[in-house]
């Protein structure tokens, strides 16, 4: 088991052996009882309703580890991010891993740099 600050990871069978051992602090039992329909009502009451064809987005298997760059964002953008709290770098790239799929589900990939083709810059942009 590999715990990061509060956050605890776990394989399912770390899981078992945890409930089977009593060393959870989960009512498993309780939870079970509780009606599928009942969950949904309680999901949809804290999070709203799942978008229609949610299952679409779903990614099956590891994902790779993030690479820390250094990008330039208008400060605006920025403040908005940060004003909703810790995490906006997440949401930052969050933000653009949707826009990223959007694109590959729609074919339409446009303003590409790529060694042969430089992306303009800004008439702002005051870099040599």
């Amino acid at each position: 088991m590999e715990k990061k600050g509060r956050i605890v990871r776990a394989t399912g069978e770390e899981i078992d052996a945890m409930i089977s051992a009593g060393k959870t602090y989960s009512n498993w039992e309780a939870a079970e009882r509780i009606p599928q329909a009942e969950v949904e009502r309680m999901a949809d009451e804290d999070d709203g309703p799942l978008p229609e064809g949610w299952e679409d987005t779903v990614i099956i298997g590891i994902p790779e580890p993030a690479k820390s760059v250094s990008i330039r964002i208008d400060a605006a953008v920025l403040r908005w991010f940060k004003a909703s709290g810790p995490g906006y770098q997440t949401r930052i790239n969050d933000v653009l891993r949707a826009f990223v799929r959007a694109k590959e589900r729609t074919g339409t990939v446009q303003n590409v740099a790529t060694p042969g083709n430089r992306t303009p810059r800004r008439p702002t942009d005051r870099r040599a």
